[in-house]
């Protein structure tokens, strides 16, 4: 249990950005590209997990005064600095070498967002708006390894469209320091100085817009609708609406948008809106 907290497996959800090309390619059943993807998927698992170990210890002062990070295995004294440190290098050891089996793009690709979340952890993440277009980029580089993993070339609104979704919960996500900076006091993210809540309600309706847009422009577009034979695929855009505006409702006016992971685990709007999508996706593809 303690080392399931410490490597965040429940974050490993993340990590099914990578079958996102897979998955609107209409490829999805190709049992080859499935595996090249999956391996992809555990490679990519090890790395996150690595990240955050390093992350968790370059923090691990800040954490300590947050009323919920404070419980985590490094900040609760639980684990051992060395012991993280000797296990993050396992990890991605591991990671690099699973990385191997699919091809040398996929290694670069992983290899570029390891170096990019080690710089942030390194002291990128206090430097406001870089900090959550890192972590939006950490997300649109999942996307291009799954293209790579599954040879599977991807369109530019498709790239768009989900760095700016990784961007939206981002910037929901560091909203939730700042509203805990101004309701506590206390400072648990040096870059949420530079943010207030003014700015950052402004960045989620400003991301969410464009979002609907480049989503509408990706179904809408004739190559896409031509190669996967369908122009229903418009449709689906009143589950993505309902999804980022009850996604919104949480931060805005439940103010519980700290953890992405948590409310697509347990909300019950959330999961029931991405599982329409889905369906209705994979029924007008498949």
């Amino acid at each position: 249990m303690l080392l399931i907290r410490l490597l965040r497996l429940h974050h490993w959800i993340k990590n099914f950005f990578l079958f996102i090309p897979l998955f609107f390619a209409g490829d999805f059943f190709n049992v080859e590209k499935l595996l090249q993807t999956t391996i992809g998927f555990i490679a990519f698992g090890f790395a996150a997990s690595s990240i955050y170990i390093l992350n968790d210890i370059k923090d691990i002062e800040e954490d300590r005064l947050h009323p919920r990070k404070s419980t985590r295995p490094l900040a609760a004294g639980e684990v051992s600095v060395r012991t993280g440190y000797i296990l993050l290098a396992i990890l991605a050891i591991i990671s690099i070498v699973t990385a191997n089996f699919i091809n040398t793009s996929f290694t670069i690709v992983l290899l570029m967002y390891i170096g990019l979340n080690i710089g942030y952890s390194l002291g990128l993440k206090n430097k406001s708006i870089l900090d959550i277009l890192i972590l939006a980029a950490g997300f649109e580089l999942r996307v291009i390894a799954g293209g790579v993993a599954a040879d599977i070339p991807l369109t530019q609104w498709l790239m768009v469209m989900f760095f700016l979704l990784a961007l939206f919960l981002a910037i929901a996500k560091r909203r939730e320091d700042v509203r805990l900076k101004e309701k506590n006091g206390s400072i648990t993210r040096k870059s949420s100085t530079g943010y207030n809540l003014e700015f950052l309600n402004a960045s989620l309706i400003f991301s969410s817009s464009i979002i609907v847009v480049a989503y509408l422009m990706y179904c809408l577009t004739s190559q896409v609708a031509m190669g996967l034979n369908s122009k229903y695929l418009v449709g689906t855009t009143v589950f993505v609406l309902a999804g980022l505006m009850r996604y919104m409702q949480i931060a805005l006016v439940e103010n519980n948008a700290g953890s992405p992971t948590k409310i697509i685990y347990t909300d019950k709007f959330v999961i029931i809106t991405i599982l329409a999508w889905m369906v209705s996706f994979f029924i007008i593809l498949y």
